[in-house]
């Protein structure tokens, strides 16, 4: 018995001790260097010295070390020691992360500090140009200080492009963040790939339009293609509608390779292509029978003929409209308008709107006899804004045109009696571009503007025929 209640006296008290042990103690916590001139991003560009040197303040003596790293792939770093860091940046033009330890040898603590490398070329900032010089399609790129590397393919590959230039577009998967997939120049019978960075023919790829169907047609004429925001193309070629596949990874050689619409049509070149949460669909026009026609893109384009539902109008019916198409405009992701030719010779404007998600239907809102035929021809140039208007080039002139009052007023710049090639929105449709021979003039149409003069650039070899704007 005494022994357990010296046990639990022993016990109490050691109890108390650990209590009262709450007193305040002196921690000598080591000093944390501090790093200054070290930015959150640098930009390099390849074969360029890129030169990193931070300021490192540290009050006390100690023995620091500065250790670079550079993470280039997965499970692969380049690793540098130095006050600074100074390479000839010699990677791929793409982002890189990076980090600075501080090391202090003396206690052991490192300390470190996250940034990120963007790696660059000459064409990460600039425009692109397609343009035709004597009948020679020409591609050629200019800086942001405005000059002309004019020639470009040219003077790279040694060989000219394909004859009859029709588009030029810099591809982005935008549902990986904006993957670069290179430059597409397309022509009538033909087309050809870059690397968006080096501006060659990228061997990973098929970089001929003709190599790029799964199963190749036995002659091949474009009718008209159009950037998907997956990074692919879809469009029409030979009659026939071809999606660019996307079930795949976009890095593989497969990628975007054309798939077609299996059906019995023969499609114009003009059509409707409409991007919803819903899918991809479109809306061609079939030659033969003067009607319009539905596809959607599901594993693939899907040809779904005239399976649409028509609400009652009498305006007209969109499965037998009973004219040539000449052209068709979609403004925004509702209104369209259909630009036909009667049998009479009169041209005729058609206002629809598709409820493409949902029930699919096909709303025929009016049709009305076009109050400026005189605008148009083949040659006439189109450009439909999401305000609803219509900038329609015709011979030397620009004219912004309101389909609902059928307002036609020609722009304020004068571009000298030569005929224009080229008419293009920017991506904030507050400017218009405009091609003439040797020239792109930049156009303000923002309210009250009407296409007042921002600046010009010359020195474009021939004339314009697309331009494709990169800012990163």
């Amino acid at each position: 018995m005494k022994r357990l209640i010296l046990l639990m006296l022993l016990f109490m008290i050691a109890i108390s001790a650990c209590h009262k042990d709450l007193g305040h103690y002196d921690i000598d916590m080591p000093e944390v260097p501090v790093v200054s001139n070290l930015d959150s991003v640098y930009t390099a560009k390849v074969g360029d010295s890129l030169v990193i040197k931070p300021a490192v303040t540290l009050k006390s003596q100690a023995d620091i070390e500065l250790q670079w790293r550079i993470s280039v792939i997965e499970g692969t770093d380049i690793l540098y020691t130095g006050a600074s860091l100074r390479i000839i940046f010699g990677l791929q033009a793409k982002r890189y992360p990076a980090q600075l330890t501080v090391y202090n040898k003396t206690n052991g603590m490192k300390y470190f500090h996250k940034f990120f490398i963007d790696g660059g070329t000459e064409f990460s900032k600039g425009t692109a140009v397609l343009s035709e010089e004597n009948g020679i399609s020409q591609f050629s790129f200019i800086k942001p200080d405005g000059t002309v590397q004019a020639r470009l393919y040219k003077a790279i590959h040694r060989k000219d492009l394909p004859a009859h230039p029709m588009n030029l577009m810099l591809l982005r998967n935008r549902n990986t963040g904006g993957t670069l997939l290179g430059y597409w120049i397309i022509t009538k019978n033909g087309g050809v790939r870059l690397d968006a960075n080096t501006m060659i023919e990228d061997p990973k790829y098929p970089n001929q339009l003709a190599d790029n169907f799964f199963v190749a047609p036995d002659h091949l004429e474009v009718g008209a293609l159009k950037p998907h925001f997956q990074g692919v193309l879809m469009g029409v070629i030979n009659g026939t509608l071809y999606g660019g596949t996307t079930n795949t990874w976009d890095q593989a050689p497969t990628y975007g390779m054309f798939a077609p619409a299996e059906g019995n049509y023969v499609l114009d070149p003009s059509f409707v292509m409409t991007m919803a949460d819903a899918g991809t669909t479109f809306i061609g026009f079939e030659r033969n029978r003067k009607q319009f026609l539905r596809f959607n893109v599901y594993s693939g384009p899907t040809y779904f003929d005239t399976q649409y539902g028509v609400a009652p109008s009498p305006a007209f019916d969109p499965t037998n409209v009973g004219m040539d198409l000449l052209h068709i405009e979609q403004l925004n992701n509702t209104d369209c308008y259909a630009y036909c030719k009667a049998p009479d010779g009169k041209i005729y404007e058609l206002h629809f709107t598709v409820k493409f998600t949902g029930p699919f239907e096909f709303n025929a809102l009016a049709k009305r006899v076009f109050s400026r035929p005189d605008l148009i021809t083949e040659a006439t140039k189109w450009q439909g804004a999401k305000n609803g208007v219509i900038y329609i080039a015709a011979g030397s002139k620009v004219y912004r045109y309101n389909p609902l009052n059928e307002d036609v007023k020609e722009l304020l710049t004068d571009f000298g009696g030569k005929p224009v090639s080229m008419i293009k929105l920017s991506e904030d449709e507050e400017s218009l571009m405009v091609g003439t021979e040797g020239t792109i003039y930049y156009l303000d149409i923002t309210t009250g503007k009407n296409g007042s003069l921002l600046k010009k650039q010359e020195g474009i070899p021939g004339t314009p025929i697309d331009i494709t704007i990169r800012t990163n």
